[in-house]
């Protein structure tokens, strides 16, 4: 257990998870939830590679973090199959095997209508978000098979289970990343391999800034979660992290929603 500072000013005991040495990918690991999880991960003595579509978003990752030889930084659009494919030789080639993939890309374009959006905004959201996680997954499965297992872990969100206006397409994509979760449990069950998802509620993040820094929204958001607030980024780290570890290797096939309990009420 490590003594840490939390962002509203306490300290906190921060659970660590037996992840030294483990080599992990995250997408999307420049900034928001991917940029914490990457902290949090070196923190645990993991190695870890992270792309995004940005060479000075992933600079200014790097500097931050100041990972040293623990930190790979992959230039790529994991829509993209070639760049997929790099990032995943070049994680290899550097560390010598994948323990862990972190599917944590994520990207919404504001569509009021689905059936009034152009296919090609369609495409680019499904895209980015399912075709993404699915190239991924594939390729870590397929390095994970010949090493004898591997965790395998997307972030989801409640749009997948709740229509909302703006979010259609966005919701469509993240209820097939839970889907795709369910159907590579089973498919990777027998090579030692689970796969599960976190769904978060609204996260106090860059990419969901203009939702919660609107007075208005935000507050209708957070009158619908008991707990009274939004998540940070810790609040979904956490999750994360423990189905990544070996507390968590009876589970699969799971989505758990971390959303303050806004799914039960």
């Amino acid at each position: 257990m490590i003594n840490y500072k939390d962002k509203r000013g306490g300290f906190m005991v921060r659970p660590t998870y037996g992840l030294a040495d483990k080599v992990c990918v995250i997408t999307g690991g420049s900034r928001g939830i991917g940029l914490e999880l990457t902290r949090h991960l070196l923190q645990e003595k993991a190695k870890v590679a992270i792309c995004a579509r940005k060479q000075e978003g992933l600079d200014a990752a790097a500097e931050e973090l100041q990972g040293g030889d623990a930190l790979l930084t992959v230039p790529a659009h994991i829509a993209r199959e070639e760049d997929v494919y790099i990032l995943f030789e070049q994680t290899k080639a550097r560390f010598g095997h994948i323990d862990i993939l972190i599917n944590n890309v994520g990207m919404n374009l504001m569509t009021p209508s689905v059936v009034e959006t152009e296919s090609a905004t369609w495409q680019k959201i499904i895209d980015s978000n399912l075709t993404g996680t699915y190239y991924c997954s594939r390729a870590a499965a397929k390095i994970m098979k010949e090493q004898g297992g591997g965790k395998i872990v997307s972030i989801s969100s409640l749009a997948a289970c709740r229509a909302a206006m703006g979010m259609g397409i966005y919701g469509i994509a993240k209820a097939g990343i839970e889907m795709l979760t369910r159907v590579l449990a089973v498919e990777l069950a027998s090579s030692n391999i689970q796969v599960n998802a976190v769904a978060p509620c609204m996260v106090k993040t860059g990419f969901s800034a203009p939702f919660w820094s609107n007075a208005h929204i935000h507050d209708e958001v957070v009158r619908g979660i008991p707990l009274g607030r939004l998540a940070e980024t810790e609040d979904i780290v956490h999750p994360v992290l423990f189905l990544c570890s070996s507390g968590a290797d009876f589970i699969t096939g799971q989505i758990i929603a971390v959303d303050g309990g806004a799914t039960v009420i």
